[in-house]
């Protein structure tokens, strides 16, 4: 967590909204709150927050609307935005995600939790404006003798993919040797198939290294539940291809688009039963067949 960032804790109950900033405290950031939507909605207007932490069951307007409406402003599109909620039935949950949610932690929760959570989706967050800021000063690089630059650039973007493992491995059920070990696989596999160059299978393996980052919004509860999961669950579960698809899916750079084609399809599967369009044969994109199978031999 940076030493600037500022977060907007908003309840309508005096002593939730103490609880949350007494676990925040000791974290060096700047922390105000709001006790209702409007009120939340006007600090959003006026000031730029780095997180927002939203109740939902609020009077006038509840937390799904003000996440909606802070979603429509520009400054917000990506800025983390978390419920914390006594709410715990999976529409709720749903909602909250389509909403423009990243994370849904419900009422009563650990300290440590909220903590973990927090610290994940900001590092995310900052994680994102890098690889941007990375992305707009690489389409500037047209000067040869800014090439030493455009590569110390692209090794600080692998060493974040890296990074990135490394928070997910914090709140998933995968481990970061998984992840790596899918990606080498994958490498070696597209480096068989003669409509891949060398330097997409190259691509690849950072591509692949974030395939299931979507999991990283799922409620650790249910990642690390001891026996089968119920029918909800595992639906919830599976939203971790679209969450990351969203994620991805506005960039123009080939790596992050490559990853958002194998985020979204490496649990579809050959006959057709897999998730999340149960898309069969060859209508799964060539990426998302390779990590797929890399996927399930590991």
């Amino acid at each position: 967590m940076q030493l600037t960032d500022k977060i907007l804790v908003v309840d309508d109950v005096l002593e939730n909204i103490q609880v949350v900033m007494n676990i925040l405290k000791e974290e060096n950031c700047d922390l105000s709150f709001a006790t209702n939507g409007m009120m939340a909605l006007e600090l959003a207007e006026k000031e730029r927050f780095d997180m927002i932490l939203l109740d939902i069951m609020m009077p006038g307007i509840d937390g799904i609307e003000v996440c909606r409406r802070i979603r429509k402003i520009p400054e917000y599109q990506y800025i983390p935005i978390i419920f914390l909620s006594a709410k715990n039935d999976i529409d709720s949950i749903n909602e909250g995600f389509e909403a423009g949610g990243v994370d849904y932690i419900t009422k009563p929760f650990h300290a440590s939790e909220l903590l973990a959570r927090v610290h994940t989706h900001l590092e995310l967050y900052h994680a994102r404006a890098m690889l941007e800021f990375s992305n707009i000063s690489l389409k500037n690089k047209l000067d040869t003798s800014q090439l030493r630059y455009v590569e110390e650039i692209q090794e600080n973007q692998k060493e974040m993919l890296h990074l990135l493992m490394e928070l997910m491995e914090a709140t998933s059920d995968e481990t970061a040797e998984h992840m790596q070990r899918v990606a080498e696989y994958s490498r070696l596999l597209a480096h068989y198939h003669p409509v891949i160059s060398e330097r997409d299978a190259n691509i690849m393996y950072y591509a692949a290294l974030m395939h299931d980052i979507g999991k990283i919004v799922i409620p650790v509860e249910i990642l690390h539940k001891q026996g089968p999961l119920s029918e909800e669950e595992f639906d919830l579960i599976k939203t971790h291809t679209d969450i990351a698809f969203e994620f991805f899916k506005m960039s123009q750079r080939k790596l992050i688009k490559m990853a958002a084609v194998i985020a979204y399809e490496h649990h579809e599967r050959w006959d057709g039963e897999g998730y999340p369009r149960k898309l069969k044969g060859e209508s799964i994109h060539l990426y998302g067949r390779i990590v797929a199978l890399a996927d399930v031999f590991d």
